[in-house]
């Protein structure tokens, strides 16, 4: 018996169903059983609490349906012992070669370990970053980009099919006042009040003009369409760039000028309308969003039959509907909060349960200390310059290891450091310091012929082992709750386990006096698959969080 929790479990939820079949028990079989690390190891590997949860049911006292389980699972392989303590947890400790056994698992699962079915059959829409195409992306920017792809590693990770978009918002007056400021570029003349003023956008006149010269000799309202056009698609051209190399790619970007263009925000009023929420009041178009929580209804069509950011709000969740996705995620910055209710009325206006078909996350700002504003864009602090000054790992790493609604104030100087303080560094060096203990095990004549599960008992390593056992629930209620901090977080506590393995066991053969190593055995080659299994998890857990595993530091 292999003993990953998600096995144990299994194990436990089949001792339920043999008494259950057997006449011992009457319960409804529960679809998993949630084992835990103890508090103690004193206490044993594993713990369940499934006893206290359908005692009610089975019409039993927990401490007896306990002791029935415990009697049944002492009688798997594997299972060394089985104690019932308090008021009926059954603590469960495995045998060495059981536990040993989940270093040889990790190897030869590899890139896949960690992966599970735990949101398989459902389907999403990831949406986050969605900056406006007038200007570089920047700090503000940086937290979801971030956070928004380690989401979506974990998603489908945990089987989910997922899609992920950026919804360009390019309608509205902030495209016409884009246009007017290049325009002005173009002449060498100062941007108008309220305009880019950015030494980004005299850089893309040069390259609309390097595209269109006759555009400079045009009345400005004829080249203010082939300007916007230009501009725009530079400007998103360099959007992608920079995500390209924050390691954030988008599976769509969607247009919101589309949304008008191709009717489907008139088309939104008429699902909205056959839904029995929309009124005309006032000359305009009303959605009765205070029917469901927010806290005043919304306009839609002004009087004036101009239609509003609000309608294409709309019509663009009616559109993530009509393209399959049940599950709509939003991942939002901190000035965002008042589109929570909003958009969760959209949701129940258009028929859909606000609580299963939409989530709205709101980030909280970062802040990095002696950040300087961009040169080229003036007034912002550039993703592309936080890159080039800290990197994109240890930015990626910083982000993604605190949970989302907390501030963030970065540490420049300890990013950029290269001691155990700096987590990145300190889990990437771990993962470096395995490749390299691998490489010199090899030199020295070990290699993974041979294989004893029941060597791997020092206290290290049995530390180690929990540790790389939990990685797969780790990663599945990471992703199950939208909080990739969870697996950053046990990431150092793996990275941690294994430096204390490290210090303490040998894999390659000792050397005596005379310089002759000792034989190779069996001993050395178990410790080999479990450094090897540490790597691979170590890089598997990396990689969800769009950070490298170097094999050299």
């Amino acid at each position: 018996m292999r003993v990953t929790p998600e096995e144990l479990s299994a194990a436990v939820t089949a001792v339920l169903a043999e008494a259950v079949e057997a006449g011992e028990l009457s319960v409804e079989l529960p679809e998993t059983v949630v084992v835990e690390r103890p508090k103690s190891r004193e206490h044993g590997d594993w713990a369940t609490t499934v006893a206290l949860q359908l005692a009610k049911q089975a019409g039993m006292p927990p401490r007896e349906l306990a002791e029935l389980l415990a009697a049944r699972l002492r009688e798997r392989d594997g299972i060394a012992a089985v104690d019932v303590a308090g008021p009926g947890f059954v603590n469960i400790t495995l045998d060495a070669a059981a536990a040993g056994e989940l270093a040889r698992t990790i190897v030869e699962a590899g890139e896949a370990f960690g992966q599970s079915e735990a949101l398989a059959g459902r389907t999403v829409n990831l949406e986050y970053v969605s900056a406006n195409p007038t200007g570089p992306l920047h700090i503000g920017h940086t937290r979801w980009a971030a956070l928004g792809d380690a989401v979506a590693r974990l998603l489908r990770a945990a089987g989910a099919e997922l899609t992920t978009e950026y919804y360009i918002n390019d309608a509205g007056n902030q495209m016409g006042v884009f246009a007017d400021s290049v325009i002005s570029r173009m002449h060498g003349e100062d941007v108008p009040e309220g305009g880019y003023p950015g030494e980004y956008v005299v850089e893309l006149a040069e390259e609309v003009v390097a595209a269109r010269p006759d555009v400079v000799e045009m009345a400005r309202e004829q080249a203010r369409p082939i300007v916007r056009e230009l501009a725009y698609e530079a400007q998103l051209g360099r959007i992608k760039d920079t995500l390209e190399r924050f390691g954030v790619h988008f599976d769509v970007f969607f247009s919101e000028q589309s949304l008008h263009s191709e009717g489907k925000v008139a088309a939104a009023v008429d699902t909205l309308r056959a839904q029995g929420h929309i009124e005309d009041r006032d000359g305009a178009v009303w959605l009765r969003t205070s029917d469901f929580g927010d806290d005043k209804d919304r306009v839609l069509f002004k009087a004036d039959g101009d239609a509003t950011y609000f309608a294409a709000d709309a019509a663009y969740y009616l559109s993530k509907r009509e393209r399959g996705f049940t599950e709509k995620i939003y991942l939002l910055g901190a000035d965002h909060h008042g589109y929570v209710a909003r958009l969760k009325a959209i949701a129940a206006c258009a028929g859909d349960d606000p609580e299963h078909h939409i989530e709205v996350l709101i980030g909280q700002l970062m802040s990095v200390k002696g950040a300087k504003l961009s040169k080229r864009a003036g007034n912002i602090i550039e993703l592309d310059d936080l890159i080039d000054w800290l990197g994109a790992d240890a930015l990626r790493y910083t982000l993604a290891r605190y949970p989302a609604d907390s501030p963030i104030d970065v540490d420049p100087d300890l990013l950029r450091s290269k001691t155990n303080d700096n987590p990145v560094f300190y889990v990437q060096y771990a993962h470096a310091r395995a490749c390299n203990a691998a490489a010199n095990a090899a030199a020295a004549g070990v290699d993974r012929s041979g294989f004893d599960a029941a060597l791997l008992t020092h206290q290290t390593e049995e530390e180690l082992l929990s540790q790389l056992g939990r990685f797969p629930s780790i990663v599945a209620s990471a992703a199950e709750l939208r909080e990739p901090h969870r697996v950053a977080r046990h990431l150092e506590s793996l990275a941690a386990a294994y430096h204390g393995w490290y210090a303490a066991c040998r894999m390659a053969p000792s050397v005596g006096r005379d310089g002759v190593a000792d034989p190779v055995t069996d001993l050395n080659r178990t410790r080999l698959w479990l450094n090897d299994a540490t790597a691979q998890v170590l890089r598997n857990g990396l990689h969800l969080l769009g950070v490298s595993a170097p094999e050299k530091m």
